[in-house]
């Protein structure tokens, strides 16, 4: 039976959103965190394992150090107090793709507690708490086959593969965050941007979302004003930055119906579905109790120095929102335009334009117009798209070399993003680059005059705006290729004009 929803602006006008984000990140370290297996991604299944990430009898872990010091750098970007002593804890469940039937994780001694992250929605700042930040490895990947949606109901068989077990995993948990009102969905999607943009400027992960290197589980409940926070429900292992905001705003819209009817919201993970934008039911949400927490016997404490803690922060580089605003000041933009190359997901794009060679008004014009709507025709993030920055300011540069026109780019573009070369390999093969040779251009110039001589009269009579009319016939035969400059000089010598 097919539920009815209410519309979005009921149910903000009704209820109250609380949201928090759980985001895991993959470090980008050589090995993995407790043996010296590689964490590349891709590889044949099964074949970058070794007794210790298999948790075979006898194999003991070791810590690897350089994910200590991610995590810790990590911290201290969320401004995160440091803690000067904690431990490793077993954390107890049966999965399958969970080689040991339990996971090395932090419970209640993590590595960083207690930070923020400002965030910037519609002009306004939004400050997001960190819980906590702590270290721990990464799961199996369960693949299962056979049946219509890749989930385990309805498949014939499911494989696993524990190439990705084992890999250092940062859990960065947000506090609850009431208040946002409409603009949740927005404020969920703007923090994991920024925590993403953090990240990669540490260089700790490539926060690669489409790989699994970033995957945030999304928390939302619904309240009446001024009564007890909701029932929450718990979105796994949401994979884009669209889907964030599209499964907070869809877990509002259903959670709404239910209390709408008189349900009640059951604690549970759900999983959420790209083609649909729905969430359904995974299974009931366990407590910390449940997970039988112990400290893992077999890894010694971690003791940070406070004063190697103090030289990793003196060492952070230039965080996200200091390097947009540097930007803006540089591009000469104001607030507002700014504003619309955050929305766009496009500063990075913009930046690395530039550097290629094009100026930041050719680069943002690119992104921000015929690339982005090709993005949300398509439904892809703009980084997605299939151009690189570099191919943009080869385009443009073809522009300004006056091979191309802008209409012409855009044709070129569309060459781009179906991934048929470089811009100057598509102009060619497509015939596309702009004829200003004055004898290829005459025969369409006397053309046109001849088959508008009353305009050409206005023309003789010293009526000049009146060229451009010819100027877009000769256009017209030449399928936007003549060069409208050459083709206007060309008219006004033909006509004495």
């Amino acid at each position: 039976m097919t539920t009815t929803l209410p519309a979005y602006d009921e149910v903000v006008a009704r209820y109250e959103p609380v949201i928090g984000l759980e985001t895991h990140v993959e470090l980008g370290t050589n090995t993995k965190m407790f043996c010296g297996c590689p964490t590349d991604f891709g590889g044949e299944p099964n074949t970058r394992v070794c007794p210790v990430c298999l948790g075979l009898p006898g194999s003991l872990p070791v810590a690897n150090s350089a994910a200590i010091e991610a995590t810790i750098r990590i911290g201290l970007a969320l401004n995160c107090s440091i803690a000067q002593w904690c431990r490793f804890a077993r954390k107890n469940y049966f999965y399958p793709d969970m080689p040991k039937n339990f996971q090395i994780s932090q419970y209640d001694e993590p590595l960083c507690s207690d930070g923020y992250l400002d965030v910037e929605v519609n002009g306004e700042v939004v400050r997001i708490g960190i819980e906590r930040v702590h270290l721990e490895e990464d799961t199996g990947k369960t693949l299962h086959v056979g049946g219509a949606t890749g989930r385990i109901h309805g498949a014939t068989e499911s494989l696993v593969d524990y190439n990705r077990a084992g890999i250092p995993l940062v859990e960065i948990v947000t506090k609850p965050i009431p208040g946002t009102g409409a603009l949740a969905p927005e404020v969920a999607r703007a923090y994991v941007t920024e925590l993403r943009d953090v990240l990669r400027s540490l260089g700790v992960s490539d926060v690669r979302m489409e790989e699994g290197s970033l995957r945030c589980d999304v928390n939302t409940s619904l309240n009446l004003p001024g009564e007890e926070w909701g029932t929450r429900t718990e979105t796994k292992n949401v994979n884009s930055l669209r889907s964030v905001e599209r499964a907070v705003r869809s877990e509002m819209l259903r959670q709404a119906s239910v209390l709408d009817a008189g349900g009640r919201i059951t604690q549970e993970t759900r999983h959420f579905h790209e083609d649909s934008g729905d969430t359904t039911p995974g299974r009931s949400k366990e407590t910390a109790t449940d997970y039988r927490y112990f400290p893992e016997p077999d890894l010694v404490p971690i003791a940070p120095d406070p004063a190697w803690v103090a030289e990793l922060k003196a060492a952070l580089p230039e965080l996200p929102r200091l390097h947009r605003r540097r930007l803006q000041q540089a591009w000469c933009l104001s607030d507002a335009d700014m504003q619309s190359v955050l929305n766009a997901g496009a500063v990075e794009l913009i930046e690395q334009t530039v550097a290629a060679g094009a100026t930041p008004a050719a680069a943002r014009k690119w992104w921000l117009g015929e690339l982005s709507r090709r993005a949300n025709e398509t439904g892809v993030e703009l980084a997605d798209i299939g151009a690189t920055p570099k191919q943009v300011a080869e385009l443009q540069d073809l522009v300004d070399a006056g091979k191309l026109n802008d209409k012409l780019a855009r044709a070129v573009l569309e060459g781009v993003v179906a991934g048929e070369g470089s811009p100057a390999e598509i102009m060619s093969n497509r015939g596309l680059e702009v004829v200003s040779d004055t004898g290829a251009l005459t025969a369409a110039v006397d053309e046109a005059i001849a088959a508008n001589p009353d305009i050409a009269d206005k023309i003789r009579s010293g009526k000049v705006a009146a060229a451009g009319a010819l100027v877009g016939a000769v256009m017209k035969t030449t399928r936007g290729q003549a060069d409208a400059k050459t083709v206007r000089d060309l008219i006004l010598s033909r006509l004495g004009a």
